[in-house]
């Protein structure tokens, strides 16, 4: 017999994050549905969904064995900086080995889930949509969201007008887009970085407008994923910062030379960009850097150290808004740029609502969205069995932020969206596991 919906968690989202979720309610035996408004596992990482941002040549910018999950290693065929397609492959897997397609109902969008009352424990009242079925309404004992960070694009506005295209990357797809276009990218970030590269050999010309300095950082180092060496000495932030930029500039020069702005932050108060072909293709002229935009008028765009250009195409690599249209800001402690909650899953007032994959670090990985879903299974479990560990993590949920654990590990973040719930790795991992240890 099917359990009854108010006896189950709904979880949204089959990604990385929703399928950490799936698995780890699933080994504690924990009743959950699934919703995935895809027809298929993969989130982001699946092209074909309709809400993927990823492009034809994208890879992982972090290698696959300081990605993936630990409990599933992704085969030693797999290339050390996975595609897009390898990684849909692993997903899949990673489903099909835990037999997790089975909780989940896909193309399945949630249009609205709220409380049904005030109180903690309250359940979850979700109205959901199949297809082009009628909405079905139904209560749940909680609410798991892992929806992807990386879906509703932030798409800027310039000064003046416009007369040529305006994209986002998430509209990019393939280089040859850019066939025979005079294209401008505007940021320099991960993906910025990337599409500039592939632009390159289509593009009629290619420039970057930036309007802050980067710190580039190669894949490889010595032959080896870059991410796989050092990290075994715990350094203070300032010293690690020192030597870390120091022996960057041995492998990558100082970008300021390529006509880069002089990073005005430290490193790793931003997230870094993992790519040295751009400077390479810069040091050959094939992409040129440019100041921040001042306005635009027909096809030229002015920038703000008075040169102007015309381009066909602009593209807006600016990243992505935290994006759960199905909940009430209120309802997550949505604080300026990003929802306030304790340890980037809890939300304070309710029991039984938790979010998986709102956060992000340098390193993190799948395991460290995994850790989290993991803590959240085993409270819910000691939740339901009226444990004092459970009560104790309820406490410090509903404590006064500031008595919140940091998890700045000493740095200090830039104050930007994409910042907002920014973390340190090992600081946020240590946090997470020791709370999830406590249920043991």
């Amino acid at each position: 017999m099917s359990t009854a919906t108010h006896e189950q968690i709904a979880l949204i989202g089959a990604g990385p994050s929703g399928l950490a979720g799936a698995r780890n309610l699933q080994k504690l035996g924990i009743a959950f549905q699934g919703f995935e408004a895809h027809g298929d596992v993969g989130g982001l990482w699946n092209i074909e969904n309709p809400r993927s941002t990823v492009y034809a040549s994208a890879h992982l910018i972090s290698s696959k064995r300081m990605t993936e999950f630990s409990e599933f290693p992704m085969a030693d065929a797999v290339a050390d900086y996975p595609s897009h397609r390898e990684l849909l492959d692993y997903f899949r897997a990673f489903a099909h080995r835990f037999e997790l397609h089975r909780h989940y109902r896909f193309q399945t969008r949630v249009l609205k889930a709220e409380p049904v009352s005030d109180a903690p424990g309250t359940r979850w009242r979700l109205t959901t949509q199949t297809g082009d079925a009628a909405p079905e309404v139904a209560e749940y004992k909680g609410l798991v969201v892992a929806n992807g960070t990386l879906a509703e694009p932030n798409m800027p506005t310039f000064p003046g007008q416009f007369d040529g295209k305006m994209w986002h990357t998430s509209a990019y797809k393939e280089a040859t887009q850019f066939t025979g276009q005079r294209v401008l990218i505007v940021g320099a970030g991960n993906s910025g970085c990337d599409i500039a590269v592939d632009a390159v050999h289509h593009a009629r010309s290619t420039d970057i407008s930036v309007r802050r300095g980067y710190y580039f950082v190669p894949k490889y180092v010595f032959g080896k994923p870059a991410d796989s060496i050092g990290g075994k000495l715990t350094l203070p932030p300032w010293l690690k910062q020192r030597i870390d930029s120091t022996i960057l500039q041995w492998f990558t020069g100082d970008p300021v030379r390529f006509g880069f702005p002089r990073p005005d932050y430290r490193m790793y108060e931003s997230h870094p960009v993992v790519n040295s072909l751009i400077l390479y293709h810069i040091g050959h002229g094939d992409v040129g850097v440019r100041p921040d935009i001042e306005r635009c008028d027909g096809h030229t765009v002015h920038f703000k150290d008075g040169q102007a250009r015309d381009y066909d195409l602009i593209l807006a690599a600016t990243g992505y808004k935290l994006h759960y249209p199905f909940l009430d800001h209120a309802l997550l402690n949505w604080q300026g740029m990003a929802p306030r909650l304790y340890l980037n899953i809890f939300a304070p007032r309710f029991d039984r609502l938790a979010v998986l994959g709102m956060v992000e670090a340098s390193g993190l990985g799948w395991q460290g969205r995994y850790e989290q879903a993991e803590l959240v299974a085993r409270y819910f479990k000691a939740l339901d069995a009226g444990s004092p560990q459970a009560a104790a993590l309820q406490a410090a949920r509903d404590a006064a932020p500031a008595s919140w654990p940091d998890m700045s590990g000493g740095y200090r973040y830039l104050k930007l969206e994409r910042m907002a719930y920014y973390v340190h790795k090992d600081t946020y991992r240590k946090a997470v596991r020791a709370a999830a240890e406590a249920f043991q």
